[in-house]
């Protein structure tokens, strides 16, 4: 695989409106993790625009089971937005601290359980794909293959992971780190190039997050002592 197979030949047949639309969801992607490193609010509104460009493009390619995982994303950022404005003095930033061992114990149980859900949409995936018709379909997870059972992994990382950062939680950034860089070859491997450096600079950009809020809390403590 050259380059040009990696970042050219899969948007050939792509009409510029549909690269413009799916450019605009990295851009506010990206924006996303930028403002969430900086414990601003705007990491929600900027979010949910990508999620929900995420979800038209997956819609409209008949990709609905990975269309229904973003609908489940777009409902976090919601959940978080007003976590974060109740608990935001400024209405603007966060204050972040580690979390406590029933929250731990809680994201373990929150990952497996997502696990199981995500198996659930997979199982069911030629049948949700198949517009909700069992015409043709048959229901299982034969498949699947390895990138695919590490798109279940990585998704549950990072519902897991959307949770913590809800809840303003440091350890929201490990799960986005470890689920970031399992996706670079996950892309690659699906000769989506553009994509896995997208992952690649969200990596990078997880590990300023979780550099700049362990930094953030540490300040905070100083002045308190």
């Amino acid at each position: 695989m050259n380059l040009y197979d990696l970042f050219v030949k899969p948007y050939e047949s792509y009409s510029t409106a549909q690269i413009l639309l799916e450019a605009s969801g990295t851009v506010f992607g990206i924006l996303s993790v930028y403002f969430s490193i900086k414990k601003n609010i705007w990491v929600y509104p900027t979010g949910i625009i990508s999620t929900l460009i995420y979800v038209y493009i997956l819609f409209n390619f008949g990709l609905l089971g990975d269309c229904m995982i973003n609908v489940y994303y777009t409902a976090m950022s919601v959940y978080g937005w007003i976590l974060w404005s109740k608990n935001s003095k400024d209405h603007v930033h966060v204050d972040v601290s580690w979390a406590t061992n029933k929250e731990r114990m809680f994201a373990g149980v929150l990952f497996i359980l997502s696990l199981a859900l995500v198996t659930l949409i997979y199982y069911h995936k030629p049948y949700i794909d198949n517009q909700f018709s069992m015409q043709g379909t048959n229901l299982g997870l034969y498949h699947l293959d390895w990138a695919n059972w590490l798109d279940v992994i990585t998704t549950s990382i990072f519902l897991v992971g959307m949770w913590f950062m809800a809840r303003q939680r440091i350890e929201n950034w490990i799960f986005w780190i470890i689920g970031d860089f399992i996706c670079i070859p996950m892309m690659i491997f699906k000769e989506l190039g553009i994509t896995s450096v997208q992952y690649l600079v969200f990596t990078i950009m997880a590990i300023l997050g979780y550099v700049n809020w362990k930094k953030s809390l540490k300040e905070k403590s100083t002045i308190k002592s």
